[in-house]
């Protein structure tokens, strides 16, 4: 049987509040949520995203704030304990302006490929992170291709020039990356194609039809990497169709079919392919893509990211995001921006929630309620943990796990205005838990042995 050692909640007067261990009911009844033997799919771990305006954010900080920052998301000990990350391939939405690593018109070799623009922001943030956690496994994206590579040439709006010349460059150019960043001590796990391949954003962008995806991981990006000897995994993402159904209508896109489906299902493009990774709209195929490919690894690869306001009513909306991509059996959670000024205003004009906000006039870090949801799932469910089954009317509010010590976890939300008793059990003993009004909490059970 279950026995419960540890209850934290966090309410919106008061996060991460250890509370006193609820009673074992004795009066009979039926539970709310039952956790069951049934084990599903690994946890790889949960992450943000390393990005230029962040940095700068992180740089205005006193440096014992600062250290602290990053010690609790990123070491094994701290708060957050990070431990899969990704980073952009060029500009991203939040750089301080938009690049790529070769503007040079025609450089189909690559010869003037470079990352030195990364050496000022994004790879000093990245190896504080990995001086604190040399597990940490990063993947990356790019926004945009170099403008020249693609129609019309800008950094925003357009696509990939669809020639075989510029398709086999461009294959290159993620081999030159992968290549760089190894040569400064940095290893790239993942490849993920291109960042949102349904969005035509006045922000760094490049629309790609699955059909295009399928040729390209086929023909170019796949046969590169093999022959330059790369054992960088290759995903399909970050995938955030399908569109609204009046967008559909026009455009023929689709959710599961037009992307993931269309280039799984060659064997040519499917065999270079480790996992999908999903954000935003693509949260509506990924039951079906799990249903299709069961055996391929998942990802939420950007959690959705509000208006800059922060709000506790946001903040249980990203709750029902985790709860929704685990249950869809993803294997690993990332967060968008961890740090930005306040109000997290981007290059182009939109402003965004993070984890957390530097006041650059108080001097100090405010931790968010974002911070907090990803700390009741990210502090104790560690990479190689399992979800595990539940049952029972309060399943759509809760995620379960076991972790690799044996110990259960069950993160739960109570989203209503008013106090809830949550009946939680194994099968065999029923607890009481008496959750505060709009809470998130987090359950540790240790496992007895029955004398």
């Amino acid at each position: 049987m279950l026995k419960p050692s540890r209850w934290i909640s966090s309410t919106r007067e008061r996060q991460w509040e250890e509370k006193g261990l609820p009673n074992l009911l004795t009066n009979g009844g039926t539970a709310d949520l039952t956790l069951t033997d049934a084990v599903y799919q690994n946890v790889e771990g949960f992450g943000g995203c390393f990005n230029e305006l962040g940095f700068v954010a992180l740089s205005q900080l006193p440096e014992e704030q600062r250290t602290r920052v990053l010690f609790d998301l990123f070491h094994p000990d701290g708060e957050q304990k990070f431990s899969i990350c990704r980073l952009p391939i060029g500009a991203s939405d939040y750089a301080l302006e938009w690049y790529s690593h070769n503007e040079t018109d025609g450089d189909y070799a690559m010869k003037h490929f470079s990352i030195e623009r990364d050496r000022k922001y994004l790879i000093p943030y990245i190896k504080e992170a990995l001086a604190l956690n040399p597990e940490l496994k990063l993947f990356a994206s790019p926004w945009s291709p170099p403008t020249w590579m693609k129609y019309p040439k800008a950094y925003n709006y357009g696509t990939l020039r669809w020639e075989h010349e510029n398709l086999e460059a461009y294959a290159l150019y993620f081999v030159k990356f992968v290549q760089a960043y190894k040569e400064e001590g940095i290893t790239v796990h993942q490849i993920h194609v291109q960042n949102e391949v349904v969005a035509d954003q006045k922000f760094p962008s490049c629309v790609w039809t699955g059909e295009q995806l399928r040729e390209f991981i086929r023909d170019y990006l796949g046969p590169a990497f093999e022959r330059h000897g790369l054992d960088t995994e290759i995903w399909l993402g970050t995938i955030n169709a399908p569109e609204p159904w009046d967008e559909w209508l026009k455009k023929k896109v689709t959710d599961h079919d037009a992307y993931a489906h269309t280039v799984l299902s060659d064997p040519e493009a499917y065999k270079y392919i480790k996992g999908i990774g999903y954000q935003w709209a693509g949260k509506w195929a990924i039951q079906r893509t799990v249903l299709s490919y069961p055996e391929l690894r998942y990802m939420q690869t950007e959690n959705e990211c509000g208006d800059g306001t922060n709000t506790w009513e946001y903040a249980q909306y990203v709750f029902n995001l985790f709860q929704h991509y685990f249950t869809n059996r993803v294997n690993a959670y990332i967060y968008w921006n961890m740090v930005l000024e306040p109000k997290g205003r981007s290059t182009w004009g939109w402003e965004q929630n993070s984890m957390i906000t530097v006041d650059k006039e108080q001097q100090r870090a405010i931790l968010n309620p974002e911070y907090y949801v990803m700390k009741h799932f990210s502090h104790f469910v560690t990479p190689g943990s399992k979800r595990i089954g539940q049952q029972g009317h309060w399943f759509g509010n809760a995620v379960s796990y076991v972790t690799p010590s044996g110990e259960r976890v069950v993160v739960l939300a109570n989203p209503f205005k008013e106090t809830r008793t949550v009946r939680i059990s194994d099968e065999t003993e029923i607890y009481g838990f008496e959750l505060e009004p709009e809470s998130f909490n987090t359950m540790l059970f240790d496992r007895q042995i029955n004398e």
